[in-house]
């Protein structure tokens, strides 16, 4: 025998409110959004004018930052040249220092004088040495500053491309990408209306609808893919038709 519901279940269930119908999900978008395909992310807008003027800058600035690499390698083989002063003394010291090492190596093989004819010669080679290793240090030291200079030059462009443009470009392509995933459903176009309608002028929500807000609120369709395009046109995305 079916049992009938008890008077205290049927109090405990809440009365429908009246808007909620608008912020319910519904079943064709739960539908939509279960077979609905991965997004892909956004690089460029799809309309023309906004695509070229993306593309671009971002070649603009690609070949920008080449420059600047190629002036600054120009720079350090330049400030590298410093170092052949330094080459030749060095060469010249270990040159030296290897004749007369062996000069005093075969003086001191004289009997009897040999140890004091050859400590002038082994003297002169610690000096050559010492003339080698000042030209290394020099050699060294035109190194460093090449490498120093050449990243100065480079740090400018680079800071620039890191923290001015490439922000800009990757909150587009985060906010762009957002946005191909909510034009597709009924929930997202209304998500991309409301947008519009705390960040359009007044003057372009009330060229839609004389009240946008009670359109929206309405759920008037065609209000809602109006503000829905005006803000996806901001971003140069279209809104493609159901």
């Amino acid at each position: 025998m079916r049992r009938l519901p008890s008077s205290r279940s049927l109090r405990s269930k809440p009365a429908p409110q009246p808007g909620a119908a608008r912020t319910a999900p519904r079943a064709g978008d739960a539908r939509r959004a279960e077979v609905r395909e991965p997004i892909d992310v956004k690089i460029y807008a799809d309309a023309p004018g906004t695509a070229a003027r993306q593309v671009f800058t971002d070649l603009f600035v690609a070949a920008w930052l080449a420059f600047w690499i190629w002036l600054a390698v120009k720079l350090y083989d330049l400030v590298l040249k410093l170092q052949v002063p330094g080459q030749k003394l060095a060469g010249a010291g270990d040159g030296m220092a290897g004749g007369l090492s062996d000069a005093g190596g075969k003086v001191d093989k004289v009997p009897g004088v040999g140890g004091s004819l050859s400590s002038p010669f082994n003297s002169a080679a610690d000096a050559a040495r010492s003339m080698a290793d000042a030209g290394r240090q020099e050699i060294q030291v035109a190194h460093d500053l090449a490498w120093a200079l050449a990243l100065l030059l480079l740090l400018g462009p680079v800071l620039v491309v890191l923290l001015v443009w490439l922000p800009m470009r990757v909150r587009w392509i985060r906010r762009a990408t957002s946005a191909v995933g909510l034009r597709e459903g009924t929930a997202g176009r209304d998500l991309l209306a409301l947008r519009a309608l705390a960040t359009q002028p007044l003057r372009r929500l009330a060229a839609i609808d004389p009240d946008p807000v009670g359109a929206w609120r309405s759920g008037d369709e065609s209000t809602v893919e109006a503000l829905a395009r005006l803000e996806l046109r901001r971003l140069g995305v279209r809104l493609r038709p159901r």
